[in-house]
């Protein structure tokens, strides 16, 4: 698979990439525990072809997360690799740290570390450990992770790392402990509230859910879009519940549009790329795309050429002015 011909002349493949060194937007691959190998190397060169600064992927109960991340890596020349949700009950510290070394040795710059506190049947059910408080938690495994030995000659501990944030506290400990924080499919409110919380300098990361439709005007499109966004917003809405009720949305089992617009951008690119421009206009200094198509096994590789017509070249959304970015 190969890109080249779609790279936008507006966003070269050596074109240094502001915002943290992530670019403006980047892609969050959720699916790729479902692709083979070769399937993912070439969906990763897809992403960088494109221009996007980042490809975004979680950690759940398929590839280890940091396997995963060396894979992405050296399928690429100068993309950033973000292990958004690297599961803190997956490996104890020790082990986290040196393979966090070991990837910055080997691709100097290029892999960002997300944690993330995991949920409590995977922790429990499918790892076997006691599941504690998330913010607690997280505490004591990043004291551990920056008094970790282990690593390659000459490596010292890397604070590239971001903790992937929804509640205030997670918020305010990624502030602390952290470069910043990601975000994953929240309102736009939210991402003015995750920047009051983290200041200003902290990198502040937005993974925006998005449905891309083919046709506004055929009516069969639009009701597909419509109940994918739905059936996005669904899914996500078990880890979200309490927060979207004392935001605005005080019955979110309903599931009424209002809400589905507002944790799904769904629609042409156009709309998915004004809801991009919104989550800059309200903090955030990266946004990657979690594209939700009809099924998993394959890379939504002609989906991302549609939105990089218009999305990666950072040029064309006013972003903060960071500091150190």
């Amino acid at each position: 698979m190969s890109t080249s011909a779609h790279t936008p002349a507006s966003a070269p493949a050596t074109a240094p990439v502001p915002a943290h060194g992530l670019g403006r937007v980047g892609i969050w691959a959720a699916d790729l525990d479902h692709l083979s190998a070769p399937e993912v190397r070439r969906a990763a060169a897809a992403v960088e072809d494109l221009g996007f600064g980042t490809l975004w992927f979680p950690e759940t109960t398929g590839r280890e997360a940091m396997a995963q991340a060396a894979i992405l890596l050296a399928a690429t020349r100068h993309l950033t690799v973000a292990s958004g949700m690297t599961d803190i009950y997956a490996r104890d510290p020790v082990t986290a740290g040196a393979a966090q070394r070991t990837l910055e040795e080997a691709f100097p710059g290029r892999f960002l570390l997300g944690l993330w506190e995991s949920h409590p049947s995977l922790a429990e059910a499918v790892r076997g450990h006691h599941y504690g408080p998330a913010a607690a938690t997280m505490r004591s495994y990043l004291d551990a992770l920056d008094d970790a030995p282990f690593g390659p000659p000459g490596t010292a501990a890397s604070p590239n790392r971001v903790l992937a944030a929804l509640d205030p506290a997670m918020l305010a400990l990624a502030a602390e402990r952290a470069r910043g924080a990601t975000v994953l499919g929240m309102p736009v409110a939210y991402t003015r509230e995750a920047r009051a919380v983290l200041g200003e300098d902290a990198l502040l990361a937005i993974t925006q859910l998005c449905v891309l439709g083919h046709d506004r005007a055929d009516t069969a499109d639009r009701a597909r879009t419509t109940d994918l966004a739905r059936t996005a917003a669904a899914a996500a809405l078990p880890n979200r519940r309490d927060l979207l009720r004392g935001r605005g949305h005080p019955n979110p089992d309903a599931l009424d549009s209002r809400l589905v617009d507002a944790l799904v951008a769904h629609g042409r690119a156009e709309d998915i790329a004004r809801r991009v421009q919104e989550h800059f206009d309200a903090g955030a200094d990266h946004v990657s795309l979690h594209l939700v198509t009809p099924g998993p096994g394959f890379a939504p590789v002609r989906e991302w050429e549609r939105l990089a017509e218009l999305l990666p070249a950072s040029q064309h959304f006013r972003g903060r002015s960071v500091r150190g970015s």
